[in-house]
């Protein structure tokens, strides 16, 4: 009897327990349907075992359905800019291609028959150190060169009075073969900005790495690869050290191009030759080009009068400029202003400056090279200067919404003959202020391009400007029509009137009263206004 209840009883429990689990599971089911509706989560706690109340959580929506990723458009433009700019310069890529793909194919020259090109070659060798011997290869460039690259020649030979001075210097200090001044001719086209598609900048075409090695510095405002003193210097040096490995000339201008390692493997694989012409077959492409274009461009260089090369007036030589360590940080558009030069020959002899402004930085001695006529001016009057570029420092450090408004948008389209300094001079604007307006990195623009200018307006009203001023000087007078006059007192200047009037430029002067020069008669009345 006992063990009949018993049994009944455990019979029972089953019955109950597998019920009361199917009631969970419908609960369960019924708790978690539809993810986009608030989901109902019984909690047991760990510690006492008992049931919790239920918590209500919200479904999370899948992010991926409702977010839409796209490129901002105008960052988009800039990468676009910057990329036009690497790859820009039509003369340095020329030469670039012309050493990596050399054509070794007969060039028909009838005015350098083989024979003479083979004395010359003589003669050339017996005063260099390198190995100048005459061979079919060789032959083919310097024909090749003279035929079709005869423009771009003439342009290097112009640009070479200025750089080759400086060259000579450096190379010698560190008994280098003058000749290896040539080097930089098919390095970089002697354009100290130039870049390669690996990154290798400047005129002698150094990696960042290796330019750190030898004390070339980059940051934000400076690239010292750039720099032509300072690069020709590392150069010399890395070719100095080169030349102690090797003990040939040949082989360490490969080297300069491919590095160390790669001509050793090709000595190895060429089975123990030393001579380059020899491993040439074993090397990377573009170093079986680099001395047979190096030994042409030398060539033609030492004959150019022979083959009738016309050289044009340099803008400058080396030895007509001078350096002034700046004490202050200041753009070069501002030294454009104030001392009356041209932005483009200030961003020539100041190339190493990436975003045309010199920091001051403690400890650096970061230089501003100008024409010698041009330093005495700013020596005298480098106080003044100084708080001028002070004031314009100040001025700029407000948010670009503050100083401009859509007002005084304008989009202008770049035509022929337009550089950024004339468009600059043209809306009495900066070449900074056109190249942050527009996201451009560099001074290269292209016809057809449209660049925005806000027109900028003076802090103050023209009445206040015109009240605020004849408080300073009694020679100030406004007519009827609101134009203003001044008249010229002794030992005044263009930029010295200029910065008399807010919102006037030296070149608004000169426009308004039709001057072409900088000099002014003691008692010219000028207008200073429209």
């Amino acid at each position: 009897m006992n063990q009949k209840r018993v049994f009944l009883t455990f019979g029972a429990l089953c019955v109950f327990g597998l019920s009361f689990s199917q009631i969970k599971t419908k609960e369960k089911a019924t708790t978690t349907t539809a993810s986009d509706k608030s989901v109902s989560v019984r909690i047991d706690s760990i510690s006492d075992g008992n049931n919790l109340d239920l918590r209500e959580i919200e479904p999370v929506v899948d992010s991926l359905s409702t977010m839409t990723i796209e490129d901002l458009q105008f960052a988009s433009e800039i990468d676009q800019k910057w990329l036009d700019e690497l790859y820009s310069n039509e003369l340095f890529d020329s030469i670039y291609a012309s050493v990596t793909d050399l054509k070794y194919d007969a060039v028909d020259y009838p005015e350098l028959p083989t024979d003479t090109l083979k004395a010359r070659l003589h003669k050339l060798s017996s005063k260099t150190p390198f190995n100048i011997e005459y061979n079919e290869s060789l032959e083919s460039v310097i024909k090749s060169y003279l035929k079709h690259r005869r423009n771009s020649l003439e342009r290097l030979m112009s640009l070479s009075d200025y750089y080759f001075p400086m060259f000579e210097r450096e190379l010698d200090n560190y008994n280098i073969p003058l000749e290896v001044k040539y080097l930089a001719i098919v390095e970089s086209a002697l354009k100290p900005r130039a870049k390669s598609r690996v990154g290798a900048t400047g005129l002698w075409q150094f990696m960042y790495a290796t330019g750190k090695q030898y004390n070339l510095n980059v940051s934000s405002y400076v690239d010292e690869r750039s720099d032509p003193l300072k690069s020709t210097e590392a150069a010399s040096k890395y070719l100095a050290r080169l030349y102690e490995i090797f003990g040939d000339w040949d082989l360490a201008l490969a080297s300069y191009n491919c590095g160390p390692g790669n001509v050793s493997k090709a000595i190895r694989r060429s089975g123990g030759y030393e001579n380059y012409w020899n491993i040439r077959p074993y090397l990377p492409r573009e170093t079986a080009g680099y001395l047979p274009a190096f030994l042409a461009t030398m060539y033609i260089f030492e004959y150019a009068e022979e083959h009738g090369f016309k050289k044009h007036r340099p803008d400058f030589r080396y030895i007509d400029t001078d350096t002034i360590h700046v004490k202050q940080t200041i753009s070069l558009d501002q030294v454009s202003e104030l001392l009356e030069l041209p932005m483009e020959e200030l961003q020539f002899l100041n190339p190493s400056y990436k975003l045309d402004i010199i920091p001051y930085v403690e400890g650096k001695n970061y230089t501003l090279r100008l024409p010698r006529h041009a330093v005495g001016k700013f020596v005298t009057n480098e106080a003044s200067i100084y708080e001028f570029v002070t004031n314009e420092m100040n001025k700029r450090e407000k948010p670009l919404p503050q100083l401009f408004n859509a007002e005084t948008k304008t989009t202008y389209r770049v035509v022929s003959g337009d550089n950024l300094g004339k468009i600059a001079r043209q809306f009495n604007v900066r070449v900074s202020q056109l190249k942050q307006w527009n996201g451009l990195r560099s001074n290269n623009i292209r016809i057809g391009q449209r660049l925005t200018v806000y027109r900028t307006q003076p802090n103050t009203s023209p009445s206040k400007s015109v009240s605020s001023v004849s408080t300073k000087s009694n020679v100030l007078s406004s007519d009827s029509n609101t134009i203003k006059t001044y008249k010229v007192r002794s030992g005044d200047s263009l930029w010295s009137i200029s910065r008399k009037f807010p919102g006037v430029s030296i070149q608004n002067i000169k426009d308004w009263n039709d001057i072409s020069g900088n000099n002014l008669k003691v008692g010219t009345t000028l207008k200073i206004s429209k």
